[in-house]
């Protein structure tokens, strides 16, 4: 995952409070920015605390016709019982095969109080218009990204 280079394509099925449960195909945006965001698990401090980070400003992001895509393993059922939970407006991506999780090589080795496991690295990608990686933030602190995130997108 280069800057510059061309995002890998998905077709993934995503649900949210406006657009309700699609199939959404990456290449499909093209001629918006996007901004695609890797988190573990919904319903999780970290995770409910980025979301909800990222709906707060979801009307900044329209203005800059950016779409938001929140992807993790868990399944579409469960992303609506965390949209309606916490009041999301963004668009949530179930990739419970975890095959465009490995494509944007974000399911890695991971350790927490000296166990080893395999998980999602908390990373988020922004797209230009033409579908071309701008930014890549990698093992993203939760606090203040969403805003970090606009920001890259302010300087486009």
């Amino acid at each position: 995952m280069e800057i510059g280079t061309l995002a890998p394509d998905f077709t993934l099925e995503t649900t949210s409070v406006t657009e309700g449960k699609r199939e959404l195909k990456l290449s499909e945006l093209r001629g918006n920015i996007v901004v695609l965001f890797f988190y573990p698990k919904d319903m999780t401090p970290g995770c409910t605390t980025e979301a909800t980070a990222f709906s707060s400003l979801k009307k900044d992001f329209d203005a800059h016709n950016a779409k938001i895509i929140g992807i993790s393993k868990d399944s579409v059922a469960r992303h609506d019982k965390f949209i309606a939970k916490h009041d999301l407006l963004i668009e949530l991506a179930a990739d419970e095969e975890g095959i465009t999780c490995e494509d944007y090589s974000v399911w890695v080795l991971k350790k927490l109080y000296g166990r080893e496991y395999m998980g999602i690295e908390r990373s988020t990608f922004l797209l230009d218009v033409d579908g071309k990686i701008t930014h890549v933030w990698r093992k993203v602190r939760v606090k203040g990204h969403a805003k970090a995130v606009l920001d890259a997108i302010n300087s486009l």
